[in-house]
C-alpha cells in the first residue's frame, strides 16, 4: 500500500479571536480549496483565566459546521433554538449553521486549564441553506479503539487500522469526513486508509510525530498536509506519547466564498447573509440559492 506525502507543513499562529480569547489558528482563511472540504481549526487552551475568560458571546453562523471538542474544561453553549449544553472534558458538539445559527460559547470556570480545538466542516451548495441543528456528545459515548500501538478517539467518519474496523460517532454522507484524535505511544507507528482524492490532515498538538512516506519529522503545533495517494502514516520515535488530530475528508469542488461567520458560494450570498442578520430574519431565511 503506498504511503501520502507531508507535501505542506504549517505552523499554527498565535491569534485571538470572540472576547479576546487566546488561540492559535491552525488554518484557515487564505488558499481555502487547500483544505477543502475543511474550512478552519483553532486549538484554543490555556491555563491562565484572563486567556479564555471572555469566551465567545453572541454571533452568527451561516453555510457550514461547527466541531467543538473540549480536551479538558467547561464550556456552555447557548442559541436561539434555546438550546444549552455543558461542554466538559472530552466532549464533543456538533452544531449545523445551515441557513442560519446564532449561538454564544461561554467558560463556565473562573480557575483551571481549558483546552480544545474547533473545526470548520463546509457543506455542500445543496444543504447551505438547511435548517440548523446542534448534538452534544458526551465522551462516554465517542467510540474509543485501543491498539497495542496506541489509542484512537474516533469522532467521525469510519476507516480501518491494523484490520479493525474504527467507526466515529458521527458520519457525515456529503464529504465523508474523518476526524481522529490519536495518542500514539513511545516507537508505535499508525497507517490510517484515505480514500483516493481526499484531502487529509495532520495536526501533531503533544509530542513529535513522523509522518508520510518521506518520514518528514512534524513538531507539536504544526499541520501537515498529506498529498498524493494511500494511507496516512504517522509513526512516533520519542520516549513520550504524541498526540494528532487527523483529518480527512472528499473536496466539495464547488466555490468558497467567506466574510466573518458566513460561508457561502457566491458574493451575492454572502450580502444576503449580513443584510439577513442585520435585519433579524437570520435564523428564518430560506432563500433559493441559485
Amino acid at each position: 500500500m503506498s504511503t501520502r506525502q507531508a507535501s505542506e507543513q504549517i505552523q499554527a499562529v498565535a491569534s485571538t479571536d470572540g472576547d479576546g480569547v487566546k488561540l492559535l489558528r491552525v488554518f484557515g482563511g487564505q488558499d481555502p480549496e487547500r483544505f477543502d472540504p475543511f474550512l478552519m481549526m483553532d486549538e484554543f487552551g490555556s491555563e491562565e483565566a484572563n486567556d479564555y475568560i471572555g469566551g465567545f458571546p453572541s454571533h452568527p453562523h451561516r453555510g457550514f459546521s461547527t466541531i467543538t471538542y473540549m480536551l479538558q474544561g467547561k464550556m456552555e453553549h447557548r442559541d436561539h433554538m434555546d438550546n444549552v449544553g455543558l461542554l466538559q472534558d472530552g466532549d464533543v458538539q456538533w452544531m449545523t449553521a445551515g441557513s442560519g445559527v446564532i449561538h454564544s460559547e461561554m467558560p463556565k470556570q473562573t480557575e483551571g486549564k481549558m483546552r480544545g480545538f474547533q473545526v470548520w466542516l463546509n457543506l455542500p451548495a445543496s444543504k447551505k441553506m438547511q435548517a440548523a441543528n446542534y448534538e452534544d456528545v458526551p465522551a462516554n459515548k465517542i467510540p474509543l479503539y485501543n491498539f497495542e500501538q496506541g489509542q484512537i478517539k474516533a469522532i467521525a467518519g469510519k476507516t480501518e487500522i491494523q484490520g479493525e474496523q474504527v467507526r466515529g460517532y458521527f458520519d457525515i454522507a456529503d464529504t465523508q469526513a474523518l476526524y481522529l484524535d490519536i495518542a500514539l505511544k513511545p516507537k508505535g507507528k499508525f497507517s490510517i486508509p484515505v480514500a483516493a482524492g481526499h484531502t487529509a490532515l495532520a495536526y501533531v498538538y503533544e509530542g513529535e510525530a513522523i509522518l508520510g512516506e518521506a518520514n518528514t519529522p512534524t513538531r507539536s503545533q504544526y499541520l501537515s498536509r498529506l498529498t498524493g495517494s494511500g494511507d496516512i502514516q504517522i509513526r512516533n520515535l520519542q520516549e513520550t506519547t504524541a498526540k494528532v488530530i487527523v483529518l480527512a475528508g472528499q473536496p466539495l469542488k464547488e466555490p468558497i466564498v467567506q466574510h466573518g461567520p458566513f460561508v457561502m458560494n457566491s458574493v451575492e450570498q454572502i450580502e444576503t447573509a449580513i443584510q439577513d442578520y442585520r435585519d433579524g430574519t437570520l435564523t428564518n431565511a430560506e432563500h433559493i440559492q441559485g
